[in-house]
């Protein structure tokens, strides 16, 4: 009898889910003649026994293969909702829709509850590594990271002109939730001035000192602060603006009301620091991180974890996730990866102090 598998995406959208998808399919198929279905909507489509049939020619067009340069993901993705309020249900379907094995591509939090309810529910699960953050831990990769970092760098190169030409600082908000990787890799490749990240807090004292060197010592008349969405004040200079009294005539450190973005604060504080005498823009990236069609080395990524995957079905190696480690694929065990994660940088590591080398102020010295 011929196995049935299935595969899902679930948390937020990226490039490169659909080159997964399409590798999955193909060697499957091709490899193993296995029946592969989609399952639409993550757990969303799992607790309503909703399946796709897929194979390797169903999204054809006269010939073409669509799927390696198609960002987002064709069976769609859910990051919302209390998944595990239905466990019973979602135990239930897993058993009707008669699975062999479940893929599912995810990042941390999605992988931790899917996760669970396969340890409940005794399912056969593999699963693979997804997210702009690049913060699952005991990977080196996840897809989507590599083309949102490009996607930042087009950006900041975008915004170089515009900051020149204008005499302007520009600041670049990125997404990153905790982690800093998304703001140091694209920082670090684009040439930015300041990278603020999570995991090393900042001070405006030294933001604004940094900024002002630029322009007095090497005439720098602008300057590109990529900040993280995470970012964080030190708590001397969190204690400063909110405990102190301003001298008269000195510029009010604010701390950022609820609903201000990172980069808005960062904007209103190099603008007061320097009298309001420098211009500053903000552009906050979003979802635009998310979008577009999937880099070479996603494409590449996302090709290598979908083989590999199916070959761990095939052996009968479940609970594990593929992981790049050391220039080649390893699967490690799913609980370990979750347990890990979310992966933060470094702040002694390489990357902050190759951007330090390059007098990019990145926070305050641990």
């Amino acid at each position: 009898m011929r196995k049935r598998i299935g595969i899902l995406t679930s948390g937020g959208d990226c490039p490169g889910l659909n080159c997964v998808i399409r590798a999955v399919v193909s060697h499957a198929t091709l490899t193993y003649d296995w029946e592969v279905l989609g399952i639409p909507y993550a757990t969303k489509g799992l607790l309503e026994r909703q399946t796709i049939a897929l194979n390797m020619h169903g999204w054809d067009l006269r010939g073409i293969d669509p799927l390696l340069n198609m960002g987002g993901t064709i069976l769609g993705t859910i990051n919302k909702g209390d998944t595990l309020a239905h466990i019973d249900e979602m135990l239930a379907s897993y058993e009707a829709l008669a699975l062999d094995a479940l893929i599912a591509i995810g990042g941390d939090g999605s992988l931790s509850i899917i996760n669970e309810l396969a340890t409940q529910g005794n399912w056969n699960l593999v699963a693979i590594p997804k997210t702009i953050d690049n913060d699952v831990a005991l990977t080196e990769r996840a897809i989507g990271f590599d083309t949102a970092v490009n996607t930042i760098v087009d950006a900041i190169n975008r915004l170089t002109f515009t900051a020149a030409s204008h005499d302007r600082v520009m600041i670049v908000e990125v997404m990153g939730r905790t982690a800093g990787h998304l703001a140091l890799h694209s920082g670090i490749a684009g040439g930015a001035d300041v990278i603020l990240i999570p995991e090393l807090a900042y001070t405006i004292k030294g933001l604004c000192q940094h900024i002002a060197e630029l322009r007095d010592r090497w005439q720098r008349k602008f300057a590109i602060v990529v900040v993280a969405e995470g970012a964080k004040l030190c708590m001397e200079d969190m204690s400063n603006t909110t405990n102190s009294s301003p001298a008269p005539n000195s510029p009010i450190l604010t701390l950022p009301p609820p609903k201000c973005g990172k980069g808005q604060y960062i904007a209103e504080q190099i603008a007061l620091c320097s009298g309001n005498l420098i211009d500053t823009r903000v552009s906050v990236l979003g979802h635009i991180q998310r979008g577009g069609i999937p880099s070479a080395l996603d494409r590449l990524t996302a090709t290598v974890f979908g083989k590999a995957a199916v070959d761990l079905v095939a052996k009968g190696q479940f609970g594990q996730m593929l992981a790049w480690q050391h220039g080649e694929v390893v699967a490690v065990p799913i609980q370990e990866a979750v347990a890990q994660s979310p992966l933060h940088v470094d702040p002694d590591g390489y990357l902050v102090q190759s951007a330090r080398s390059l007098g990019i102020y990145v926070g305050e010295k641990t």
